[in-house]
């Protein structure tokens, strides 16, 4: 349990002109709430600076969107970064710049701003971990942080009762981890995290491509493969689209025309993993909270809930209802602003500084 935070006069009156803020930091999108406005910033977690030094570029601003549209594409001078992997901090100096921006994007300010901030990370990482997420909050600009769980932060932003005495079991599919976990109590009953989601679909996507038609693409490219035609479960009407690339063989560019049926194919493996993490937890919950799952069933979220067939896929092997959450995407930040509105009660609950 979390002491009370000292109070600090100068922090106090600096507070009172920030604005206290939920991040659902992820290895894909950073999603921002504020109290009272919801989402206020939804952009890729990518940054970009000048190669062999941490000064983002464009006066600090390179990041986000601006950021993501030079993926691939940047000169040997420029590098796009994307400073998270598997949901956690894979360089400490990009992401606080990345927070230190979010933040001022806010605020629409650099001066007198100390917002509380709290910031979701994944159920499986280690206190280290966890360490340097408040860590780059704090020298971004942050007075006070707390850390919540994906899979709580997810099932607070879909509505789940996640407070009653029953269980509610969700699957948080994001960029780099998927989350899957059986809550009751306000508490995880069993939870795993697995490193396969949005990112390793995409990657299977790009060596089905080189594998089966010789064509080279980029992480920007099999991204918008997924989102067009991707599936896990066959659709009424099958679909195909043009994708452009470098030949293995000559060299030279080309285009290549895919079918849904094809990336279906590709994506087989990843889903497969992510639906065997689902079997597995539920082999792990206790008899008496199985039995309300008969009736609740399981809550998709994340961007890859959005997925064509990806409830389907999972609902064939569990036999439950498989539901997927209004505005998947949103949940977990949705979820840390109801956080910061309830600060009061949930402080005691929630990971802060004191506590690692």
């Amino acid at each position: 349990m979390s002491p009370a935070p000292l109070f600090r006069p100068l922090e106090w009156l600096v507070g009172r002109f920030s604005v206290d803020m939920g991040i659902d930091l992820g290895t894909a999108n950073t999603l921002v709430c504020v109290q009272g406005e919801g989402i206020v910033i939804a952009e890729p977690s990518v940054v970009a600076v000048k190669k062999g030094t941490n000064e983002v570029l464009l006066d600090g601003n390179a990041v986000g969107y601006q950021a993501k549209e030079m993926l691939g594409k940047t000169p040997g001078s420029i590098e796009a970064i994307r400073p998270l992997k598997y949901g956690v901090i894979a360089d400490f100096e990009i992401t606080e710049r990345m927070l230190r921006y979010f933040i001022r994007k806010v605020h629409k300010r650099s001066y007198l701003v100390k917002p509380r901030i709290v910031v979701s990370v994944p159920s499986g990482i280690t206190a280290v971990e966890r360490r340097a997420v408040i860590n780059s909050a704090e020298r971004a600009g942050a007075r006070e942080v707390y850390l919540v769980t994906e899979p709580i932060a997810a099932g607070i932003g879909a509505g789940l009762p996640i407070t009653d005495p029953v269980a509610n079991m969700i699957v948080d599919i994001g960029g780099g981890t998927t989350e899957v976990a059986v809550m009751s109590l306000f508490g995880l009953v069993h939870a795993e995290s697995i490193r396969i989601a949005g990112d390793q679909m995409d990657l299977a996507i790009s060596e089905y491509l080189r594998r089966e038609h010789n064509l080279l693409v980029g992480e920007p490219t099999s991204e918008r493969v997924k989102i067009e035609i991707g599936s896990a479960a066959t659709l009424d009407q099958e679909m195909e689209v043009e994708v452009a690339g470098r030949d293995t063989i000559t060299g030279l560019p080309r285009h290549a025309i895919i079918r849904s049926e094809e990336i279906r194919e590709a994506l087989h493996a990843p889903v497969h993993q992510i639906t065997d993490a689902v079997r597995r937890t539920l082999e792990m919950t206790p008899p008496e909270l199985s039995a309300d799952l008969v009736q609740s069933g399981v809550l998709l979220a994340g961007g890859g809930a959005l997925l064509r067939g990806i409830d389907s896929a999972i609902e064939e092997v569990i036999r439950l209802p498989v539901t997927i959450a209004d505005d998947p995407m949103t949940c977990v930040a949705r979820g840390t602003a109801e956080f910061l509105n309830q600060l009061q009660l949930y402080r005691q609950v929630l990971d802060s500084g004191d506590d690692l």
